[in-house]
């Protein structure tokens, strides 16, 4: 008689039929631990508990008899009770691969698997990484389109480019939405009424509010998210991506980050979703593939950077910026602002724990480089606040893209901008009570006051940096630039 596989454990971003059915672990049943440590030590925003635990308990209720859900307080305890060891899949922090290591030599854990949620092998990225001194997006990009051959034709990028950005940078039209097909929603059931009820008998310091589930959490529910949005909502993608609209927080995005990062889809499917919308054409191709970019390119680098750049990384400083967070950013009080991009954006953290790219790099991340917070306190604050937000997502994003504090190690410059670009990419400006072209009086637009302000603080990196050294040389004709220094150093409303 052949001995049954060990029970396969999964972690709560670990949920997808490509992990728990696929032909290795088809045969085995399903552990799934709910810990209360893990939830008290976790914290973060009440949401992404909600997402967290919905997701892990509606599994176990598809399984039926193939799951053991155990309530506990700690993994160890749980897992010392079984009558055998588990396997699991390589988990996606450095804490928790070490525990399940630790855990692998107590005998508890008998095969650590390979993380399937992502389309390189880590062993892959470590033999491209090997000739890099710094790491540039755009090449490992092309790198994954050759490998995966995915929109090219045969050698060659479809349609000749390997880059639309240049069609993919419109600003917003001149009405309050973009007027697109609603996104899909989920509806909200019983596992979700006992969820909310489990999480408001916690005594827990969340952050955030509580609100209507707005993510899916299952397999069914994550292919059709991704069926709406390739079907009605992938063709307007591309050119507003970069776009922001007040009344309007979705526009034309996929929403997918949470399933992504709970594993419910490959990202291999999602790619070739959206590669075939192209080839049929259903959809433009700069749309195609500005989000194909977001999901083979960027995501999968910056997961790969996570392990890559090692556990010392969010140390990394830089610029030397150690302003704390103050009291209204780390604690979301949007009413607390007078900027409207930036009071938008911190209410849409509080409200649903999620803001689209821009938001985040070109307001939140642009205000916090401005006003030189501390960027591991500024990565432990995205990583808690945002759904999608996890130890190994936000690292790379926030340390190296955002704040420029690993010294160009993957961003050629530092992302911040005055109010123009604000004022150009979102209709947040026309009803702000302060001017996007004023840099000085009361209604000085901090961030174009703050522009000229970090300029003049990092002007020697800055003016070595050939694709920055011209704000430098601007912000030296500025007849007014030791009053505006003078009022950003005092400024302490936004």
């Amino acid at each position: 008689m052949s001995r049954s596989p060990a029970p396969l454990w999964l972690f709560a971003d670990q949920l997808g039929p490509h992990i728990h059915s696929s032909t290795e672990n088809a045969e085995r049943d399903v552990v799934l631990i709910e810990s209360s440590a893990a939830l008290h030590r976790r914290a973060g925003h009440r949401q992404k508990a909600h997402l967290l635990l919905s997701g892990m308990r509606h599994l176990a209720d598809e399984l039926g008899d193939r799951a053991r859900y155990i309530r506990g307080v700690g993994y160890r305890d749980v897992l010392a009770e079984l009558p055998g060891p588990v396997a699991v899949h390589e988990p996606t922090s450095r804490a928790a691969h070490e525990f399940v290591h630790r855990l692998a030599s107590e005998g508890l854990v008998s095969e650590v698997l390979p993380n399937p949620s992502f389309a390189l092998p880590r062993e892959d990225f470590e033999q491209w990484a090997s000739g890099h001194r710094s790491f540039r997006m755009e090449s490992f990009y092309r790198e994954q389109r050759t490998r995966f051959d995915v929109l090219m034709d045969g050698d060659q990028p479809a349609g000749g480019t390997w880059n639309y950005d240049h069609d993919n940078r419109k600003p917003p039209p001149k009405r309050r939405t973009l007027g697109v097909d609603e996104p899909w929603w989920p509806t909200e059931d019983a596992i979700d009424d006992e969820v909310r009820a489990d999480l408001d008998s916690l005594n827990v310091s969340w952050t955030g509010v509580d609100g209507p589930r707005l993510f899916a959490v299952t397999a069914d529910e994550a292919q059709a998210a991704l069926r709406t949005f390739i079907d009605h909502r992938l063709e307007t993608f591309g050119p507003y991506e970069d776009a922001i609209m007040g009344d309007d927080w979705t526009m034309s995005h996929s929403l997918l980050s949470v399933p992504l990062n709970l594993s419910l889809l490959d990202p291999l499917d999602v790619v070739h979703a959206a590669e075939r919308a192209a080839r049929e054409g259903e959809v433009p191709l700069a749309s195609a593939e500005g989000f194909i970019r977001q999901i083979l390119g960027w995501r999968e680098f910056i997961w790969h950077l996570y392990w890559h750049f090692g556990a010392d990384y969010t140390a990394n400083n830089e610029l030397d910026a150690t302003a704390p967070l103050p009291d209204w950013f780390r604690h979301l009080d949007a009413g607390a602002v007078t900027a409207r991009c930036l009071s938008d954006a911190l209410s849409g953290v509080r409200d649903r724990g999620w803001v689209h790219h821009i938001p985040r790099l070109m307001v939140l991340g642009s205000h916090a480089l401005q006003r030189g917070y501390d960027p591991a306190e500024l990565t432990a604050w995205f990583t808690a606040n945002f759904v999608d937000g996890y130890e190994w997502v936000m690292p790379v994003n926030v340390v190296g893209m955002s704040q420029h504090a690993d010294g160009g190690l993957m961003a050629t410059k530092p992302y911040t901008s005055g109010g123009a670009y604000i004022n150009k990419m979102s209709d947040h400006c026309s009803d702000c009570e302060f001017d996007p072209k004023n840099r000085l009086g009361d209604d000085a637009c901090p961030f174009t006051a703050g522009y000229w302000y970090f300029t003049h603080q990092h002007q020697k990196l800055l003016g070595d940096n050939v694709r920055t050294r011209r704000q430098v040389s601007n912000m030296n004709r500025l007849s007014d630039l030791d009053a505006v220094i003078e009022q950003e150093r005092a400024r302490d409303q936004f």
